[in-house]
C-alpha cells in the first residue's frame, strides 16, 4: 500500500486529489496540509514535515514560496515528492535540483496526460519546422482566478520548441506585445494569455508559414484530468531511484 500525502489538501486541487487517492487501489491518504487549518482537520498534519514523516510520496499543488521548505523536508525524510507548483523563481528550481539528488521528484507543469504528448509533440515539431519559415505562438486561456501569466503549461510548451530548434526558450520568447512592437522577430515564440470566467485550461500551439498553418491543441474540460495524472505520477514514482522525472517518464515517451 503506498501512502499519500497531499500538500495543499483544502485547495480545489488538493480535493480532488484526496478523492482520486480514495479510489485508487493500493494507495491510501496519509493526510495533508493546508494555510486553512480548519479545512478536512481530521486528516490534517502540523506540517511539512509530519505529512512528508508519515507518507511515502507527497502530492504538492501548493505555491512557489513553499517549494524550498517542502524540498529540505522530503529530502530530510526520504520521501518521493510529486511537484505541480509553478511559477518557481531560479532558487526554487535549483531546491527542487537538490533534492532530486537525494529523493525521486516528479516536476511537471501540468499533469494531464494529453498535455504531457502535446509537449512531446511540439518538440518534434519545433525540430522538423524551421524557425526561419514557421512562426511559432502560443495561446492559452485559464480562470479569472490564475495569478501567473504565462501559463506554466504554456511554458513548458514554449520550452519544448525551443529545444527542439536547438535553444534555450529565453533568448526567443516574446510576450505581452503592446502598441508599435514593429515586426515580428524572426524565430521568435510568441505567447499570448487570457483570462476569463472560469476556463478550467486550454492551449493552442500555432505553426504558420507563408504557406500552411498547424494548429496543435489542448483543452481541459475538467480538472479531474489533473488530478488522475498526479496520483498515476504518484504511483509510477514510488519506489524508483533519486532523480528528477517528468510526465513523459510515467507514459514511456523516454
Amino acid at each position: 500500500m503506498i501512502g499519500i500525502g497531499i500538500a495543499g489538501i483544502a485547495g480545489r486541487m488538493g480535493h480532488l486529489l484526496a478523492a482520486q487517492v480514495r479510489t485508487t487501489p493500493g494507495a491510501t491518504l496519509t493526510g495533508g496540509i493546508d494555510r486553512a487549518p480548519a479545512a478536512n482537520a481530521e486528516r490534517m498534519l502540523p506540517d511539512i514535515a509530519a505529512l512528508a514523516a508519515a507518507s511515502d510520496v507527497v502530492i504538492d499543488f501548493t505555491h512557489a514560496g513553499a517549494v524550498r521548505a517542502h524540498a529540505e523536508a522530503l529530502t530530510a525524510a526520504n520521501t518521493a515528492w510529486v511537484l505541480g507548483t509553478t511559477g518557481l523563481d531560479s532558487e526554487g528550481q535549483e531546491a527542487v535540483r537538490v533534492a532530486a539528488r537525494a529523493i525521486p521528484v516528479m516536476q511537471a507543469a501540468n499533469y494531464s496526460p494529453g498535455v504531457a504528448l502535446v509537449i512531446a509533440l511540439a518538440e518534434r515539431l519545433g525540430a522538423a519546422l524551421p524557425a526561419s519559415d514557421y512562426d511559432a505562438e502560443i495561446l492559452e486561456t485559464h480562470h479569472r482566478q490564475k495569478v501567473d501569466a504565462p501559463s506554466g503549461t504554456a511554458l513548458a510548451i514554449g520550452e519544448a520548441v525551443a529545444r527542439g530548434r536547438g535553444h534555450a526558450l529565453a533568448g526567443a520568447m516574446e510576450s505581452g506585445r503592446h502598441g508599435q512592437t514593429g515586426p515580428r522577430q524572426p524565430g521568435a515564440i510568441g505567447f499570448a494569455s487570457l483570462r476569463a470566467g472560469q476556463v478550467v485550461g486550454e492551449h493552442t500551439l500555432l505553426f504558420a508559414s507563408a504557406s500552411e498553418q498547424i494548429t496543435l491543441q489542448h483543452q481541459a474540460l475538467d480538472r479531474g484530468a489533473f488530478a488522475a495524472g498526479a496520483i498515476r505520477a504518484a504511483v509510477w514514482l514510488h519506489g524508483r531511484p533519486a532523480g528528477l522525472y517528468g510526465m513523459p517518464d510515467v507514459l514511456g515517451l523516454r
